[in-house]
């Protein structure tokens, strides 16, 4: 049995408030602890969206009374909040900047309204940019021109992973996470595959790339720095509707699909710790997490199956894959979390990261 210790995912959608239909802070936290993480950290894209105090209570008291898993929340960024987003920093994971195509309080369509969260933001605390190609040039110019660490979320593309490491090269305080879908899933698919599969269940942010996109995420590996899910679950009546939102679940897919990458030779099992468990670490500002681990059965081999998950959305765009490492205890702060299937610790077991 491979012991790891306890993962860590600095970008999940737990869907509340406002889309409890899809998930929450209970299905959601169970199938982190499934999957093998005892940490995740939640977007603020809700329903209403957590860009203020008022709203920041309406996820964190979500979240006390229901996740099983230890949480944080992000604070998103605003044209008009950059002042109390971060007088709330204590107590989130983290700023998110919404640097391409969002709505409503979180909408940031002029840089110049990027330039009072670098400014007021504390710079021990993390900020994180959904940014993509140009806007991730201009968010790691802010970077350099400020002098303050910046996250850049789900990479996905050559052009991006390359700008990154001569970004890094050349001293620049940035950091990058890559998901899973974006390291095994390809845009093209054969015409027999396209019959098999209904579009909408492909839609996803930022959209799957090319086959050379994916090399080069591949031939890189030393430049990302987190692997993270995107957890982004939808039901499928919402991903076969004529008009599909983009998103797909992970929580429970990310550890087979990359413990089968590492018997394939493609990954180390260092690989796994240092970018789901040591990296996040480091750049979140996370607490330890006495007596929590992950015991993993490295041989079993079986199928992907959404109908043995416990993510609220019931489907995976990895039905029927084939993995190899199935989790099978978590022990969580000295307690069996989750073990050959089960939850095993109640609703409100898990604790907010920034300790309120």
């Amino acid at each position: 049995m491979l012991k790891l210790p306890g993962l860590i995912d600095p970008h999940v959608h737990l869907r509340e408030p406002g889309a409890t239909h899809k998930e929450d802070f209970d299905s959601g936290t169970s199938a982190a602890l499934a999957g093998g993480f005892t940490i995740v950290l939640a977007m603020p894209n809700t329903k209403p969206p957590i860009f203020d105090a008022s709203t920041l209570k309406l996820a964190l008291d979500a979240a006390k009374q229901k996740a099983r898993c230890d949480y944080g929340q992000y604070i998103g960024a605003g044209p008009e909040n950059a002042k109390s987003a971060a007088s709330l920093s204590g107590t989130v994971a983290g700023l998110k900047m919404y640097l391409d195509s969002t709505f409503g309080e979180l909408r940031l369509d002029d840089m110049s309204l990027w330039m009072p969260h670098f400014e007021k933001y504390p710079r021990s605390q993390p900020i994180v940019a959904h940014s993509e190609s140009r806007t991730m040039a201009a968010v790691i110019l802010f970077a350099a021109m400020y002098d303050r660490p910046i996250h850049i979320a789900h990479v996905s593309l050559k052009e991006e992973i390359l700008l990154i490491k001569a970004a890094k090269e050349r001293g620049i305080k940035v950091t990058c996470e890559v998901c899973p879908h974006h390291l095994f899933m390809v845009s093209q698919v054969s015409s027999e595959e396209r019959g098999k599969r209904k579009e909408g269940r492909r839609e996803v942010r930022p959209r799957l790339a090319t086959q050379q996109d994916v090399d080069a995420l591949w031939d890189n590996l030393d430049v990302i720095d987190c692997f993270a899910t995107d957890h982004a679950p939808h039901t499928l009546a919402e991903k076969d509707s004529d008009n599909p939102p983009p998103g797909f679940p992970g929580l429970e897919t990310a550890l087979p699909l990359l413990l089968t990458a590492v018997d394939d030779g493609r990954l180390t099992m260092n690989d796994i710790i240092t970018k789901m468990h040591s990296n996040p670490r480091k750049i979140f500002n996370l607490p330890e997490q006495p007596e929590t681990w992950v015991e993993v059965d490295e041989s079993t081999t079986y199928e992907i199956k959404a109908s043995e998950q416990f993510t609220r959305c019931g489907w995976t765009p990895f039905e029927d894959w084939k993995v190899k490492g199935k989790v099978r205890k978590v022990i969580l702060r000295g307690k069996t979390a989750f073990e050959d299937g089960k939850i095993l610790v109640e609703a409100g077991y898990g604790r907010n990261v920034r300790g309120s």
